[in-house]
């Protein structure tokens, strides 16, 4: 079986569970189907609610206004409210959203990297049948 390469190696058991405690840690914060989607939507700049849903396919309104509320909570996630007429609020990444630019490239590599195994699997099985 294949062993998973890690930058710090894991030798105890201990050094093991505080790894499953940091990705559980990690999953909590920016995990599920959304919040990565919308961190991705923001790298361009700020971007209003409406401009947000619409970039985002598939998201409703409550779960976008859910999932920002979330980020900004934990500091990924700035709301800019502009007084005037009419009222503008916009979205924007805190400075500590960039420390998440490391995971977002390694993720946006990595699916590209598993959707060409997927295609080329599909392929081989497609050859098998003829």
């Amino acid at each position: 079986m294949a062993k998973l390469k890690m930058d710090k190696e894991v030798t105890s058991e201990a050094e093991c569970k505080a790894t499953l405690n940091s990705v559980a840690d990690a999953l909590y914060v920016i995990g599920g189907k959304w919040k990565l989607r919308i961190i991705v939507a923001l790298t361009e700049g700020n971007r209003r609610f409406n401009e947000m849903q619409r970039l985002i396919e598939g998201i409703s309104a409550k779960v976008l206004s859910t999932e920002l509320k979330d980020l900004e909570l934990n500091g990924f996630v700035r709301r800019n409210v502009f007084t005037g007429t009419p009222v503008v609020v916009e979205y924007e990444l805190t400075e500590y959203a960039e420390t998440l630019g490391g995971v977002l490239q390694a993720l946006s590599e990595w699916g590209a990297r598993h959707k060409e195994m997927v295609k080329k699997s599909m392929n081989m099985k497609e050859v098998e049948v003829i």
